[in-house]
């Protein structure tokens, strides 16, 4: 198989079933990440499945974890704002993309990338970054062919 068409295969690919059991982005401050990711996660329709305190966990409301926003246990000034770490969730369609975009900016994030088409991805490919209040990189992406609204 040529590089191209590994390549192809990627980026055509509609398999969206999962990889990771879960995920976890460390933050400094439990209160800010979670009033900032709460609502930017609502518009893609995840929620609060779990709370320890330290640590805060959104699913679908299946009760699953899927992703884990926490302070580090050992040590709190160890998070390294945007240290090359790119979590992308996916949207089921674009105005949740926006969405997703307008909360992050109501609630101290920062613009990575104004919702649109990245075509240079794959055709379809809808995205919008953001930086969290502690300077991860976050985005959401919606890969279905739809009028751009």
């Amino acid at each position: 198989m040529s590089e191209n068409e590994i390549n192809k295969g990627a980026f055509d690919s509609r398999d969206f079933s999962a990889i990771f059991d879960h995920v976890s982005i460390g933050v400094r401050n439990i209160e800010t990440a979670t009033a900032f990711y709460r609502p930017c996660l609502a518009a893609l329709g995840l929620e609060v499945v779990m709370d320890k305190g330290f640590a805060v966990a959104f699913g679908n409301g299946s009760g699953r974890q899927w992703l884990w926003v926490s302070e580090p246990i050992e040590d709190p000034n160890s998070v390294a704002p945007n240290n090359g770490a790119h979590f992308a969730f996916l949207a089921k369609d674009r105005a949740s993309v926006r969405d997703f975009y307008e909360a992050a900016m109501n609630n101290g994030g920062r613009d990575a990338g104004a919702p649109g088409l990245r075509p240079e991805y794959i055709p379809t490919y809808y995205g919008a970054f953001v930086l969290d209040p502690d300077g991860n990189k976050i985005e959401a992406v919606c890969r279905n062919d739809e009028p751009d609204s």
